[in-house]
């Protein structure tokens, strides 16, 4: 903990929300920013694995709050930031995290599976960074932190059987851009971070056919899998004062794939 705080601090009494915070990157996220000191709002689909991690985060000494929130139903968006500034007083932090992955080849994918994915990934995001941005541009400060992926097209990857996935990463990244713009003048600093594999429950290596895995071991030059807290470590950085002059950044955390 005492680690954590000496490097990124200044920390200590903000308060942060997290989507999809329940497990895997968005788990990793809250527990690591309330070993620094923040007040984390703990953000899914379901109370009661939120409350799981508000647990560990008390049961280490920290404070936090779960919150059941769909991303892409504007209404509990808004509650969602009402409960935390009801708790906490302000949102100084938010971590866009919440979000689905599935395969499907591009002839095969409906209407309803490409609107579901871009629902979660990019218009959860779009509700969730204008409900808090709304708070954080009254008090003249705030940062937001967007979860992307090395499958966004363009600067990154396509990947096939994801074209709805990839699109809303693509989304995430230009969003990004634009919203570090519009909201640099009131002190609002938006990044985005782009994992490439990254072992969490929604793409774990040991559910993975073993010739899909060395195959995509093969194209990674640190040759495994990054993990949880690899990201949260970045998260961790970008969110505090040791990154004060980067805005409108996409910052890849992909053991060199895009360098390949």
């Amino acid at each position: 903990m005492e680690k954590e705080k000496n490097c990124c601090g200044g920390l200590s009494g903000k308060v942060a929300i997290i989507t999809g915070a329940r497990r895997g990157m968005g788990k990793a996220d809250a527990l690591t920013l309330a070993r620094a000191g923040v007040k984390v709002v703990v953000a899914d689909i379901s109370e009661e694995e939120c409350q799981l991690v508000v647990d560990e985060i008390k049961k280490n000494g920290g404070e936090g709050l779960a919150v059941k929130c769909d991303v892409t139903n504007k209404s509990e968006v808004d509650g969602l930031v009402k409960k935390a500034i009801d708790k906490f007083g302000k949102i100084d932090i938010l971590v866009n995290n919440a979000g689905i992955c599935q395969f499907k080849p591009f002839l095969e994918l409906t209407e309803e599976e490409w609107d579901r994915t871009l629902d979660i990934n990019l218009k959860g995001y779009f509700l969730c960074a204008q409900a808090v941005a709304k708070e954080m541009a009254k008090q003249k400060s705030g940062v937001i932190i967007n979860i992307a992926s090395v499958a966004m097209g363009q600067m990154g990857l396509g990947m096939s059987g994801l074209a709805h996935y990839t699109a809303s990463k693509g989304g995430i990244a230009a969003l990004t851009k634009t919203l570090a713009l519009e909201l640099a003048p009131y002190n609002i600093r938006v990044n985005a971070i782009a994992p490439g594999a990254i072992d969490t429950p929604m793409s774990s290596s040991a559910d993975m056919d073993p010739k899909v895995l060395e195959g995509t071991l093969s194209m990674i030059p640190l040759h495994r899998m990054g993990n949880a807290q690899e990201i949260a470590n970045t998260v961790l950085f970008l969110v505090s004062e040791k990154s004060s002059y980067i805005t409108g950044s996409i910052v890849v955390v992909d053991g060199g794939w895009l360098a390949g």
